[in-house]
């Protein structure tokens, strides 16, 4: 259940490259336990709201904090330690190893410095192969353990890199675009898992499937030229005016979503 104390915060986070300015004053609050959308067209600064909270790109002003604690200035791999961990537009994976070894690594991943230990304690090794057998079921991906990566369909990497994140057990994972490319039956696995990470994570979401986000998300943030427009529930961005002129128009308004395309900032 989400309470009233966001488990993140950015207070008037800013970047700018040169005299371009990609993100523009954002300030957001996401609750626990919730799935946070944030849409918009393409160019409205998605991507590097999600770089500069994850990390990946440092902010030029502002504030990001991780249950009250300052994180700005922390690069991406501290933050992961901070509880915060992240998919790609573009799947990363171990090509070379098997299903069950991407996720027995991404557990390990946890503890980095014990893992490259050759006299590494052997309860961390039995927890991190205890995490990757329930994940192999969580994601329904048993039958496929001991298949390398490289050889899945797209619609299984795409959820195994969902579990890679979940591994670390972190406190807040970022999913950028995690259907893209993806035929309409792996649409509705990825649907549901997204749906299903709120009894144990705070998701925050990149989408432009708009049929899911107005499916799964308990909060949207809808940005436009790297400021938010509108902030809200699902019925409540549906039915807002600005939100329908500036990037939805007849894509919601009967209930039904197109995809909008990528983004490329």
């Amino acid at each position: 259940m989400s309470t009233a104390t966001p488990i993140l915060r950015a207070l008037n986070v800013t970047k700018r490259y040169g005299k371009f300015t990609a993100v523009n004053g954002i300030t957001l609050d996401i609750l626990p336990g919730t799935v946070h959308s944030v849409i918009g067209p393409n160019g409205a600064g998605k991507t590097t709201l999600f770089h500069t909270l994850t990390g990946t790109t440092p902010i030029t002003e502002g504030s990001i904090l991780v249950e009250g604690e300052e994180v700005s200035h922390l690069p991406g791999y501290k933050r992961v330690k901070k509880g915060l961990a992240r998919s790609f537009q573009v799947t990363s994976l171990f090509p070379n190893l098997s299903v069950r070894e991407n996720l027995r690594l991404a557990a390990q991943g946890r503890h980095p410095a014990q893992a490259l230990n050759p006299w590494r304690r052997p309860e961390l090794l039995r927890r991190a192969c205890d995490i990757a057998e329930q994940l192999l079921v969580r994601l329904s991906l048993q039958a496929v353990a001991e298949r390398l990566s490289a050889e899945l369909s797209h619609g299984q990497q795409r959820r195994l890199e969902v579990g890679m994140a979940m591994a670390g057990e972190p406190k807040v994972i970022f999913l950028d675009e995690p259907t893209s490319g993806m035929g309409i039956d792996d649409i509705g696995d990825m649907k549901r898992l997204i749906h299903s990470l709120r009894d144990s994570y705070t998701v925050v979401l990149i989408e432009h499937n708009m049929d899911i986000v107005m499916d799964i998300s308990d909060q949207i943030t809808v940005m436009q030229q790297g400021q938010i427009l509108a902030q809200g529930k699902p019925a409540e961005i549906r039915s807002d005016e600005r939100v329908r002129r500036a990037y939805l128009g007849s894509m919601i308004t009967g209930g039904k979503a197109a995809n909008a395309g990528k983004e490329s900032t």
